[in-house]
């Protein structure tokens, strides 16, 4: 799919919101259908997923504490009529360790956040099988 640039955000997410329920209700709000999105901050007891293909479902990762959110980096498109954000981030401890994966939850301690609309035919995801809602494939 092709998009023409939109409106750019840059914004900053209040402390103790769930971020991935605020990228959500922020374009929402913003009648965002589609979008990059991108970040950086830090979060509080953040829940991070691993899909497994053996199971076809995905496999939670909870952390306890405080975690630098080294990246956030997703998009926002259409799920059952609504903005639905797709967010993956990397995650740091205070021991250097790194963590990764699909935003679950996490409560916000500080998180700076660039939205960039895109203006087009909306991408929808849709149940494709394997417990996973999907955008349609590209033709070749």
């Amino acid at each position: 799919m092709e998009f023409e640039p939109g409106r750019v955000f840059l914004l900053r997410a209040p402390e103790g919101v769930d971020l991935l329920d605020f990228v959500n209700g922020f374009a929402e709000k913003n009648g965002i259908k589609t979008a990059i999105v991108k970040g950086i901050g830090s979060l509080r007891n953040p829940v991070v997923g691993y899909y497994s293909e053996e199971i076809k479902a995905y496999k939670r990762i909870e952390l306890f504490g405080t975690f630098e959110l080294l990246t956030l980096l997703g998009n926002v498109s259409i799920k059952d009529g609504k903005p639905f954000a797709h967010l993956h981030v990397t995650l740091g401890n205070a021991n250097g360790n790194v963590f990764g994966g699909h935003l679950m939850k996490g409560e916000v301690f500080v998180a700076e956040l660039y939205v960039q609309e895109l203006v087009g035919e909306p991408l929808v995801r849709k149940e494709r099988g394997n417990n996973l809602s999907l955008w349609d494939e590209e033709p070749l």
